[in-house]
């Protein structure tokens, strides 16, 4: 079954940039002074990259999100970065910033980081729900800020601020790849550093403890490069989710090993999992795109309910 995923997922990778709107066939492709040239390397390339890159920044979060939080409904958007730059963004586009969206959602998310941070580190004594009640009230000001700018956009306005939330891999060059390309590396490297203080929260904090790790550090240091991986990605993306709650389930009961050996799998799943989705939203209507974050919560929601049922069976 691993390898037949393997198998899948390169196959996936491999025909994805071929499909969409206008289908792209290789001798068109090689042909660089053709139209499919340019759409190839131009548009349909660098959003097969993107997306790879956002999944798996986003499945990897979600499941570092679960060993922390020790919650299996954890995600990436827990402490409520996406919110952050979606409110920055509707700010933007109210005050007629367009062109500078993804800057403005970038600051909404490094904000929140940082305002999570400083708070949390005032506290005498390490506490991760500290952390995430702080998050949820954090969503919950910048959800009543969000209808705020809903009510003083304008109609165009507000369907450009919808379209943020629905979350988008439109994209053309490779401009912005190289930082989604650093935050990726910046935070398997973390991840990889701190592979064996992961494995022991994964028992309980008090074993961590026992063993000599400095929890609190640990537990931040993980949080907030997720934070900032995770808010990179939306700033270029928007909001996209159940890609951090489903990709860490399913390697699980796959793999049936423990979850610091599928640091690797995870990224490399979760990329391919957005490939595939927006290969799905691309090419299940011919006039227009399906945004993704609608296809990945079609995909998502009904395996939300699954893990809720299941968490409390008897």
């Amino acid at each position: 079954m691993k390898i037949l995923a393997i198998i899948f997922s390169v196959f996936i990778l491999c025909i994805a940039p071929f499909f969409g709107q206008v289908s792209l066939d290789l001798a068109s492709v090689l042909d660089t002074k053709s139209m499919q040239h340019k759409i190839f390397f131009d548009i349909r390339l660098p959003r097969v990259v993107l997306a790879f890159l956002v999944g798996g920044i986003l499945a990897l979060g979600g499941l570092i999100f679960q060993i922390v939080f020790r919650n299996p409904m954890s995600t990436p958007f827990t402490l409520g970065v996406a919110s952050g730059a979606t409110l920055f963004t509707a700010i933007a586009i109210v005050l007629g910033f367009t062109t500078s969206v993804p800057l403005f959602a970038f600051v909404g998310a490094m904000s929140t980081v940082l305002i999570l941070f400083s708070v949390t580190l005032r506290l005498s004594h390490h506490d991760s729900s500290s952390l995430l009640l702080i998050g949820i009230a954090l969503s919950f000001f910048y959800s009543a800020s969000l209808m705020l700018m809903f009510y003083l956009s304008n109609l165009q306005e507000s369907y450009e601020i919808m379209r943020f939330t629905m979350g988008s891999l439109d994209i053309v060059g490779f401009g912005s790849i190289p930082i989604l390309v650093f935050c990726a590396v910046l935070l398997l490297l973390v991840i990889y550093t701190y592979d064996y203080e992961v494995k022991l929260l994964l028992t309980s904090y008090e074993f961590a403890y026992l063993k000599g790790i400095n929890v609190k550090k640990t537990t931040y240091i993980l949080l907030f490069t997720v934070s900032v991986a995770v808010g990179v990605a939306v700033s270029f993306t928007g909001p996209i989710g159940f890609v951090g709650l489903i990709i860490p389930h399913i390697l699980k009961s796959i793999y049936k090993v423990s979850a610091d050996r599928l640091i690797y799998p995870i990224f490399f799943y979760g990329g391919v999992f957005l490939v595939l989705s927006d290969l799905l939203g691309r090419n299940i209507t011919s006039h227009t795109d399906i945004p993704i974050g609608v296809v990945t919560s079609f995909l998502g929601a009904p395996f939300f309910i699954y893990l809720l049922l299941r968490s409390h069976k008897v």
